[in-house]
């Protein structure tokens, strides 16, 4: 049986140039989630697509790297994981530029904030700062969202272009998350080319009943859009026309600031 990970393409394979093994390591240690904490070698071996005996070599090689433990049948991550996303998080100097407006800006504007970059179908938040929580899940940095419903999301994919846009909307799998949720692919690239157009994007709870978020993009010194800043609270206490006018400028000017801050001044 052949034990390549079921979700790796061969597609997606540069020639001589793809790592299997290595690939292999990263799909073992992207089966852990919230839903999975900790697993059995069949386990991992099921949620991988790997043989018993590929999956036992990796866990093998990542519990002797200090990636992983076991109790002799159950594996489970250990906190050294954290070095791998937190390398991403270091070796960008935005998040340290970030961080303490963010703050200001959630102290006067006593809504949620964060900023996230697109990855695929989804954006990642990297950094988070709360004042209550606003979803019924958890989320918190590394956390994923589909980028298509979130104002998060709308800002990054106007950046991109349009062939790539529509190649990413034609692989996005529909899902009605709430009765609000836009599925028809005219009008997602009507509201995201609004997003472009106005440089904020605003959306009323598509992903969740209840959370209205409004964000802007950040971008770096050559005026490349490197990743979003939002605003989010409750519909049922902040209205579509307060975010708009009371946030929106708020948002706005603290994104304005880290943007020259990273030598870029917004258009």
């Amino acid at each position: 049986m052949d034990d390549t990970p079921l979700s790796v393409s061969n597609t997606h394979k540069p020639g001589d140039s793809y790592v299997q093994s290595f690939a292999r390591g990263l799909e073992v240690i992207r089966s852990f989630s919230a839903a999975a904490p900790q697993q059995t070698l069949s386990e991992v071996a099921a949620r991988t697509g790997l043989t018993r005996a590929g999956a036992r070599r990796i866990l093998l090689t990542l519990q002797t790297l200090g990636y992983l433990e076991s109790d002799g049948r159950l594996f489970r991550l250990t906190p050294r994981i954290l070095d791998l996303g937190f390398a991403y998080l270091s070796s960008m100097p935005i998040w340290d530029l970030a961080e303490p407006l963010m703050e200001a800006l959630t102290d006067r504007v006593h809504e949620s904030c964060s900023a996230a970059v697109l990855d695929g179908l989804d954006i990642v938040y990297v950094l988070r700062v709360h004042t209550h929580k606003i979803m019924s899940t958890n989320l918190a940095v590394g956390s994923r969202l589909p980028a298509f419903w979130t104002s998060l999301g709308r800002v990054l994919l106007a950046e991109l272009p349009e062939q790539e846009l529509r190649a990413r909307l034609a692989a996005l799998p529909r899902q009605q998350f709430t009765r609000h949720t836009v599925l028809d692919d005219a009008t997602l690239l009507a509201r995201i080319a609004q997003a472009r157009a106005q440089g904020w994007c605003l959306v009323d709870q598509e992903l969740e009943e209840g959370l209205i978020s409004v964000a802007a993009p950040l971008k770096n010194r050559a005026g490349q859009v490197v990743a979003a800043l939002n605003i989010s609270g409750q519909a049922n206490r902040t209205s579509t026309e307060m975010l708009r006018e009371q946030l929106l400028p708020e948002l706005l000017a603290t994104a304005q600031t880290i943007s020259r801050m990273l030598g870029t001044r917004r258009p």
